[in-house]
């Protein structure tokens, strides 16, 4: 059984991948090769760098505030609901 390690690139040298296919025309075969890594991942890398130029994919600080902005909507929320169940509460103690 082969145990896999998944490898961490710096995102500079992951730039540079990038350029290599978009800029200096290498087949992302060819240039995965002169890196010393595999085509697969040069695939991705390029995919995602295409997505975020076309603005189709969350950076990280976007993804950061959509977070933020989910949770703090939910606590709204919840909030809304208390102030209707207490309001309704009390209008009836009213009458």
């Amino acid at each position: 059984m082969t145990k896999r390690i998944n490898k961490q690139y710096p995102d500079d040298f992951k730039q540079e991948a990038v350029a290599l296919v978009l800029e200096q025309n290498y087949t992302i075969v060819q240039a995965a090769a002169s890196l010393g890594i595999t085509d697969k991942i040069l695939y991705n890398w390029v995919a995602k760098h295409k997505k975020l130029t076309q603005g189709d994919a969350l950076s990280v600080d976007e993804r950061t505030e959509l977070m933020l902005l989910r949770k703090e909507n939910k606590r709204l929320l919840m909030e809304r609901e208390i102030l209707k169940k207490a309001s309704a509460f009390f209008a009836k103690e009213m009458k």
